[in-house]
């Protein structure tokens, strides 16, 4: 089998400000159509501001769809044909006031591959410095400093809800636990 489905048809439902929701018809490999209903999102960027300390910042701030207060890596959404890096440093700026001298690639990840084509990027950021917080009208947030291994811990016990949180959170622990991080 070539594992492929092949486009018939795509039916804008939703053309909004952050998201498009799609229905498409596709063609299965046995030949049957299917519906596929798919959000599109132009992607986004996530930062792990990691101190000499091992300390990382943090936001939290209330997430609308789960009607609760997250605590998060600085992130955001991407512009149309916006450089992730740009947009990392940019992010890390407006919400915690900070600037980094060095910044890895720590990859990318798909945060939910059944209906959305989000691409999620991941950096890890060192060599801080305090700037000033430019947080957007809409964008309310406290900005806190939490240990690398607290979050390590807080993510394993199911503390942390968020996936790009966790993902990059248990990336940088992992490289620094062995020995391929230097902050």
């Amino acid at each position: 089998m070539k594992l492929e489905e092949k486009t018939l048809s795509s039916e804008v439902l939703y053309d909004g400000k952050i998201i498009c929701l799609k229905k498409d018809t596709v063609e299965l490999e046995n030949g049957k159509t299917a519906l596929r209903e798919v959000i599109s999102h132009p992607g986004g960027v996530c930062i792990v501001a990691l101190t000499p300390e091992n300390e990382v910042y943090m936001v939290r701030q209330f997430r609308y769809p789960y009607h609760q207060v997250l605590l998060e890596l600085p992130a955001g959404k991407l512009a149309p044909g916006e450089d992730p890096l740009e947009c990392g440093k940019r992010e890390l700026e407006e919400e915690t006031g900070l600037t980094a001298a060095s910044y890895e690639n720590l990859g990318e990840f798909y945060p939910s591959v059944g209906y959305v084509d989000e691409v999620i990027h991941t950096y890890l950021a060192t060599g801080l410095k305090k700037t000033k917080q430019h947080l957007d009208e809409d964008e309310f947030l406290d900005v806190e400093r939490y240990p690398l291994e607290t979050l390590y811990q807080m993510v394993m016990a199911g503390k942390i809800k968020d996936g790009k949180t966790q993902t990059a959170i248990l990336k940088v622990y992992s490289k620094m636990n062995n020995g391929t991080c230097h902050p």
